[in-house]
């Protein structure tokens, strides 16, 4: 008996804790009975949901097994579930709306409109700018490096960090990718998929950040200094995907990489005199007062730009200027190189 009571009490106080962690929106109790009873009739008021016709194997309920729902609507994994959240999220929203509060969040994410599918389209828009300029800022390195500038006896850049710098741009483009990707369709595998690129990716900044403040160009400190770290980043990310993904955690692992390859990139531009250091410290601020977007949540504009959208259209211009430095850093460490070979 005592057992069971210890059970009964422990079973509560987890419910208890879960709706305090709960977003507002889906703790609403209108919400969920809309949702309860969108998923018997698959209508929202006169909007109907064409994917509560099917099974979740896109079958339909009724009806021969020519016709499945074609590939093209089916790769986004858009049900009847999704489906009747999606339209009770509007609706509920809509009459919010009419008695002056403001929008809350369902599901941990902010009331978005939907475009053809598409989860975020300002966010995929720009997230797909952001590809192209890393794209652009990649191919313009690799052209100045290997067709503008001088090279050793060996056949080898000068510059001792292009490798780096390629192995950058890489990270950098899949990041991106995975986040057009996640921001078109949030489903659990497009999430850990894009978190765990963005993780990398300010994983091995941190690392190009650290071997060049420093100027570590030996290969056997490079392996020593990038080891640490490399581990680290590993540890986290397989703790997301294969442990928990504890949205808090990884906010601030992210953060406190992010912040402390900015000073030391602040640093070194302050001490240094590199010819393009404004440059440098434009990328900075630009990117630690971009960095305040991540922190300060707002709802979306018409359902469409929030913090985060703004923080892809700051980064794009950043992006520019900051391979516009990594040009000028291969120029200048040539340069100096060849001015000491003599």
């Amino acid at each position: 008996m005592a057992r069971c009571r210890l059970l009964l009490f422990l079973a509560a106080l987890f419910s208890i804790f879960g709706l305090l962690h709960a977003s507002a929106g889906d703790a609403d109790p209108i919400y969920s009975a809309c949702v309860d009873q969108c998923e018997k009739t698959g209508c929202v008021g006169d909007e109907c949901s064409q994917h509560c016709n099917f099974t979740s194997g896109g079958i339909p309920v009724d009806g021969p097994w020519y016709l499945q729902e074609p590939l093209y609507l089916r790769w986004k994994q858009w049900d009847c579930l999704s489906d009747c959240r999606y339209h009770c999220m509007l609706a509920r929203e809509k009459e919010r709306k009419k008695v002056g509060l403001k929008p809350v969040k369902y599901h941990g994410k902010w009331p978005f409109q939907r475009v053809n599918g598409i989860q975020e389209p300002v966010s995929v828009a720009l997230s797909a700018l952001n590809l192209a300029m890393q794209f652009h800022g990649w191919v313009s390195f690799f052209i100045f490096v290997n067709y503008k500038l001088p090279f050793r006896p060996n056949r080898k850049p000068f510059y001792e960090y292009t490798g780096l710098w390629h192995i950058y741009a890489i990270f950098a483009m899949n990041s991106w990718f995975w986040s057009v990707v996640f921001h078109s369709r949030d489903v659990n595998l497009t999430e850990k998929l894009d978190y765990s690129s963005a993780v990398a990716l300010l994983g091995f900044s941190l690392i190009l950040a650290v071997l060049r403040v420093f100027n570590v160009t030996d290969e056997a400190a490079r392996v020593m200094v990038s080891a640490p770290l490399v581990a680290f980043v590993t540890t986290h990310i397989l703790y997301l995907n294969c442990y928990q993904l504890d949205y808090g955690l990884n906010m601030k692992v992210c953060l406190g990489m992010g912040i402390l390859q900015l000073i030391l990139w602040a640093v070194w531009a302050g001490v240094t005199r590199h010819p393009s250091r404004w440059k440098l410290w434009v990328v900075v601020i630009g990117g630690a007062l971009a960095a305040l977007l991540e922190i300060y949540d707002f709802p979306p504009y018409r359902g469409f730009v929030d913090a985060h959208a703004l923080w892809h259209a700051t980064t794009i211009p950043l992006t520019y200027l900051w391979w516009s430095f990594v040009r000028d850093d291969s120029e200048f460490r040539t340069t100096t190189l060849i001015k000491k070979a003599k």
